[in-house]
């Protein structure tokens, strides 16, 4: 009876740290990101491949901290921030695509990106 019990206890205590991480993750709102590479395609047509700008009138996100970035287009989607594209732009991202677009420039840190 005791190895029952005791096997029980261990399944719900694996269960229910699994359950928490899950929720810290989430609480944390780091982005995606693979799903950032594909959200990103739009962006890369001024900011370049994988955010690396050869143009100076658009800023270079590769290796930009995501949570910048992310700070950045919620500034563009209130309008506090102003641009005419950009506040275009960011008015349709919802706050996971932003959090998964950042992640997937942050991580462009290097002169290898995989383009997929």
């Amino acid at each position: 009876m005791r190895k029952s019990q005791n096997y029980q206890r261990g399944l719900i205590t694996s269960i229910t740290l699994i359950i928490i991480s899950l929720f810290v993750t989430n609480v944390q709102g780091e982005g995606n990101i693979e799903e950032g590479r594909q959200k990103a395609r739009a962006c890369q047509v001024c900011h370049g491949q994988g955010g690396k700008s050869s143009n100076p009138t658009y800023p270079r996100l590769a290796g930009q901290h995501a949570k910048y970035i992310v700070k950045q287009l919620k500034a563009f989607k209130a309008g506090t921030r102003k641009d005419p594209i950009m506040n275009g732009m960011a008015s349709t991202l919802s706050l996971d695509d932003m959090e998964d677009v950042a992640a997937f420039f942050e991580s462009n840190r290097s002169d290898n990106i995989a383009a997929k």
